[in-house]
């Protein structure tokens, strides 16, 4: 630590991060930025071997700061810097800032084009950054040599270096390295980088990997398991970039389209979970190579594994029997944070890697819904949130920084194209925009690969190469969106066969109507049934959140963030006009996109985060939907589009909304099928359905 400063100190500005200070002369710029809490990286602890800590000094005179910089305030280059500059090369104006003593007044610019970044911008639009402070630290050090006069261990001289020249004291030693301490001193002629990992504050740290020589390559993976797709960030741990992503289908689907049918799947199954466990790591492991192969990094160099998922995806990954999720009262084996070793779980990276896993909330809202809290932060901000991840079982998060609410909600895989007629997963072909003329009824549309509307010139070739192949997730929701805008469906989501008289699109389907969007092979139509299974699936959403803002004491919604891959292709509009979220004003209605393996990433470049996360999970409230008495009437109410009794005056100021008029299936004739009555009496089970 430096002397005190006083008024006639040099003052130093670190540029972007705007940090100043004064520092005595003779002060090296690492200590100084490292005192201001400025991220420098440093590897070889200030012997200029590493070639980290660069820095540049701005000359001139900035008036705005009172700063009269140059480079005659810097101490020349030294032997040290000389000797790295010819071994490694040193781009002009570049210093390390391990060698280089502040003389004078300085602006200093952190490179930030450079493997040195010690920040990721998450998002240009909420300007997040993520503070480097990972649980893996690369240290270097020189071991003396063996002396007959100081029998001291190798291992035991090694430990003792890492305590001098980086304060690391009561170290433990992975047992995999015992073996092979020796033989790396030597190799290294007694110069080693150990890998120093470090999570809890209260925690002995311990020396996972340990190579010869100086080893500048720390990686680590932030990867959110879903039960459709698993997705993976590859990201150095010494610059915080994010070196490669990828993803992959979950190979699971086989046993199961839905997290239910895999844990049925597991109960009928003797080796069902060992089974399901293998599928999923050997499908990690593929990511794995993957990334490596793609970022050019050897699976040797991954020190670190943070894993996000759905309870039972969490379950299943670290080899837990699911059972006692699939039922009441849906008993996590785990809920807390997990602390393990890559090697236990089969991860084919380096032998001492740490893998650490985020708590889950409930039984189901699992890991992957707390890194989408970590992610967004509700619990940091007054404005009232509503976070959503719409899957087969959405997960629901409101609340804001006086409190934070919980639920999970059965949504069933309509919205992922299952139980539609022509439904289908996302893939080129599949139709995934909507629109519907009010006036001729005639539709039109977009498919997946082509950038065409199927009323312009060019889509018939697209179609031709790509084919039109049934309805993905965003068009099922903006098809009965439109359908409800024009009229073809009531405010109750009945066709109405009337309206067979204006156009051939509306057709007689045995009792009910249908739609129909497209005529070719296949034949895509929108029937009575697809509206009612996305009727279903949006109003236990819609039930879900509403229970959540009845334990919050609002009735409105400030700010709402659709999470998941799903998330990012609804259109904020027609999830409104469908009523699958509430009212709000649809410039505060945002897709964030994984933002479940942002919170990994998150968790992986910051342990801080892991304990933000661990308390903040601790604190948030879980409802179970199933337990109150409210939802079955919520869930009624949310089947009428958009909602039967709550207002949306900020979609109205948007969007025309239809006069509501009378249940077009009160009239036989009007296709609709049964009376009023009977279809209450369905929606009534259905809302007993979606409690249990």
């Amino acid at each position: 630590m430096n002397a005190p400063s006083n008024i006639t100190d040099p003052l130093v500005l670190f540029m972007p991060s705007g940090k100043r200070g004064r520092f005595p002369k003779g002060t090296t710029v690492l200590d100084a930025a490292r005192e201001l809490g400025v991220y420098v990286e440093s590897v070889c602890g200030g012997r200029a071997t590493c070639g980290r800590c660069q820095i540049v000094v701005q000359e001139g005179n900035f008036a705005k700061h009172k700063i009269v910089s140059s480079n005659d305030h810097i101490s020349p280059r030294g032997a040290k810097e000389e000797r790295y500059e010819r071994v490694r090369g040193l781009a002009e104006g570049r210093r390390l800032s391990c060698s280089s003593t502040i003389e004078g007044d300085l602006v200093v610019d952190v490179p930030q084009d450079t493997v040195i970044n010690a920040q990721v911008v998450r998002k240009a639009a909420l300007d997040h950054i993520i503070e480097r402070n990972p649980a893996v630290q690369l240290c270097y050090v020189e071991v003396d040599e063996p002396d007959m006069h100081k029998p001291l261990g190798d291992l035991d001289r090694l430990k003792a270096m890492l305590e001098k020249d980086w304060g690391w004291q009561d170290l433990l030693v992975s047992q995999h390295l015992l073996p092979r301490v020796q033989t790396i001193l030597r190799k290294g002629n007694w110069g080693v980088t150990a890998a120093i990992h470090r999570d809890l504050a209260t925690s002995r740290p311990t020396i996972i990997a340990l190579w010869p020589g100086l080893h500048n390559e720390a990686y680590g993976l932030a990867c959110d398991i879903g039960s459709t797709t698993i997705a993976m960030h590859l990201v150095s741990l010494l610059s915080g970039r994010v070196v490669a992503s990828s993803g992959t289908s979950n190979p699971q689907i086989r046993f199961g389209e839905d997290l239910m049918s895999r844990v049925s799947y597991v109960m009928m199954n003797p080796d069902g979970r060992q089974a399901m466990t293998t599928a999923v790591r050997e499908a990690i492991n593929g990511l794995l190579d993957k990334v490596c192969a793609e970022g050019e990094v050897s699976s040797d160099d991954v020190l670190d594994a943070v894993f996000v998922g759905n309870p039972i995806m969490h379950h299943l990954f670290l080899g837990i029997d699911p059972t006692e999720l699939g039922q009441a009262p849906f008993a996590l084996a785990v809920s807390g944070a997990v602390h393990t070793w890559g090697s236990e779980i089969g991860l084919k990276i380096n032998e001492g890697a740490r893998v650490y896993v985020l708590p889950c909330i409930a039984g189901h809202v699992g890991a992957d819904a707390a890194a989408a809290t970590l992610s967004e932060g509700p619990y940091r901000q007054d404005a009232m949130m509503l976070l959503v991840d719409v899957g087969t079982n959405a997960e629901i998060v409101l609340g804001n920084r006086a409190r934070v609410v919980a639920a999970s909600s059965p949504t069933g895989p309509a919205f992922e194209g299952a139980e539609i007629s022509s439904g289908q997963r996302a893939a080129p072909g599949a139709i995934e925009r909507v629109r519907i003329d009010p006036e001729t009824l005639e539709p039109r549309f977009r498919i997946i690969g082509s950038e065409k509307w199927s009323d312009e010139d060019g889509f018939a070739e697209d179609a031709g190469k790509l084919g039109v192949t049934g309805i993905c997730g965003s068009a099922i929701i903006e098809v009965v969106a439109e359908m409800y805008l024009s009229g073809i469906i009531s405010e109750d989501g009945v066709i109405d066969g009337a309206l067979a008289a204006r156009t051939p699109r509306i057709f007689q389907n045995g009792r009910t109507s249908s739609y129909l969007l497209h005529e070719g092979q296949p034949r895509i139509t929108v029937t009575q049934n697809d509206v009612r299974a996305i009727q279903l699936a949006k109003s236990a959403l819609y039930a879900g959140i509403k229970l959540l803002m009845e334990k919050q004491g609002v009735d409105h919604v400030d700010t709402i963030r659709f999470a998941g891959a799903f998330g990012s292709f609804i259109d904020p509009k027609y999830a409104m006009v469908l009523g699958l979220i509430p009212d709000c004003d649809l410039a505060e209605v945002k897709a964030v996109g994984n933002a479940a393996g942002q919170g990994a990433l998150m968790a992986l470049l910051n342990r801080d985060y892991r304990r933000e996360i661990e308390e903040t999970v601790r604190r948030i409230e879980k409802i179970e939907t199933a337990l109150e008495p409210n939802f079955q009437q919520l869930f009624v109410n949310a089947m009428a589009l958009p909602n039967k009794v709550d207002p949306f005056p900020k979609l109205a100021e948007a969007v025309t909304l239809p006069p509501r008029r009378a249940n077009a299936g009160d009239d036989p004739a009007s296709g609709g099928g049964d009376a009023s009555p009977r279809r209450r009496s369905r929606e009534e089970r259905a809302a007993r359905r979606s409690r249990t």
